[in-house]
């Protein structure tokens, strides 16, 4: 079967497309047809070939650590790279903006340094050597990233190879078994945009969180479960596994509670974990939460905290039969919201004195005047916060921004898409 010949059998009877592959789709597509079977330790390799073959030099794929501080690199044949600091490198700089950035070196050439994101989820970097790019050169070089960061992410389900360059020392096992069962830390959509971050990474214990997007809603919750080590773990785990049992289920934020109560009461009898649930109408802005037993959310308008989400907070998870109350408020577009544990502020100071909220309000805006995404908000408040408590963390500490943008627009991201007939994913 001839090129011409082939594009007719598959449906192209006009020949619209060339019967010969251009640089990019060869380099693309070999990847691809590639992919579902290589094994993960070859994929950077793989990676570094099809490259080199495309015209590229110095291929390096640079994956954050686990506490998100360096770039560590993938190893193998055809690979390049060193490990570089996140704050203050080329590298760093690319994902920390979530942008190219061109480093330029002599002879008309320039290593180029693109984030790897999976959706809007960091992954790490690709960095690579080019000469006298074009912009066609830097499209494809992007291009490559994202399948790049894919290919980690999906090879990363069935092995430990890139655990292992991301776990720069051994992991607790209790802080395994919170990182297991955790989502993306990251999710930036047109409509809404947040990001977690659990510390101190290696030790934690009972603090987790979560979310979905589902519709025009996006479910939010916080846990802090009672103690430290694998009982705490194992009751985060269960506390979250019940809030995605109801969630799936669509129960209104004091149901999804009330299952959970019940849960912990039966399986850990008197124990007990903090929360808070919550859901945002990313139509409308506005956000319904459910607060047992945590410190009020921090509300952020135009880098500033412009007061806290308060309310009757409800008792605890666990104590059991409690009736909890749901409070709203209405956010406005490019309104942030802060949810933390209490270990955040709880850490005393060399002078016995608590960390306490006006230093955490003090951090926040000024990492929020700098105008970065939430996750990178969220990985320099994290590092911002243990260097102001002179790097003590003895109790779990986590926090999870969310920003809504604007109400969706979804005719202008897929015009030809016919809208979706309504769903009670809605309701509350």
């Amino acid at each position: 079967m001839t090129g011409d010949d082939a594009y007719r059998a598959f449906g192209d009877p006009e020949g619209r497309f060339p019967a010969v592959e251009s640089v990019g789709e060869r380099l693309l597509g070999s990847l691809l047809d590639r992919a579902h079977l290589i094994p993960a330790r070859l994929v950077g390799p793989l990676v570094a070939q099809e490259l080199g073959h495309a015209g590229v030099d110095e291929v390096a794929i640079l994956l954050q650590d686990v506490d998100q501080v360096d770039l560590h690199p993938l190893t193998g044949p055809g690979l390049s790279g060193a490990q570089v600091p996140i704050d203050g490198s080329p590298a760093g700089d690319a994902f920390a903006r979530d942008e190219a950035v061109d480093e330029p070196l002599d002879g008309g050439r320039v290593r180029m340094h693109l984030p790897m994101l999976d959706g809007s989820d960091r992954v790490g970097v690709l960095s690579l050597v080019l000469h006298d790019p074009t912009e066609a050169d830097r499209r494809l070089a992007q291009r490559a990233a994202g399948l790049v960061a894919d290919l980690v992410v999906t090879k990363d389900h069935y092995t430990d190879t890139f655990a292992r360059v991301r776990e720069r020392r051994p992991m607790e096992l209790a802080a395994q078994l919170q990182w297991e069962s955790l989502p993306p830390l990251s999710m930036t959509t047109p409509d809404v945009e947040l990001a977690g971050i659990l510390e101190p990474a290696y030790e934690v214990g009972g603090d987790s969180f979560d979310y979905a997007l589902d519709e025009h809603v996006l479910h939010l919750a916080v846990f802090d479960a009672m103690g430290h080590g694998l009982t705490a773990a194992s009751m985060a785990t269960l506390v979250l596994a019940a809030y995605r049992h109801a969630r799936r289920r669509d129960l209104r934020l004091t149901a999804t509670y009330a299952e959970m109560d019940r849960v912990v009461a039966e399986v850990f009898p008197g124990r007990f974990a903090t929360g808070q649930i919550a859901r945002l109408d990313t139509d409308s802005g506005e956000l319904c939460w459910v607060n047992a037993g945590h410190p009020p959310a921090l509300w952020v308008r135009d880098g500033h905290v412009i007061g806290e989400l308060t309310g009757r907070p409800t008792r605890p998870i666990g104590y059991g039969g409690a009736v909890s109350e749901e409070h709203a408020v209405r956010l406005e577009p490019g309104d942030r919201v802060l949810f933390f544990t209490d270990g955040v502020v709880e850490e005393r100071l060399d002078d016995g004195e608590q960390f306490g909220e006006s230093r955490l309000r003090e951090v926040l805006e000024e990492t929020s005047a700098e105008g970065v995404s939430a996750a990178e908000t969220v990985r320099r408040l994290s590092h911002a916060l243990k260097a102001a408590r002179a790097g003590r963390t003895s109790d779990d500490a986590s926090l999870l921004l969310v920003e809504w943008k604007a109400p969706p627009r979804d005719d202008e991201l897929a015009p030809d898409i016919p809208e979706a007939s309504p769903t009670g994913s809605g309701s509350r």
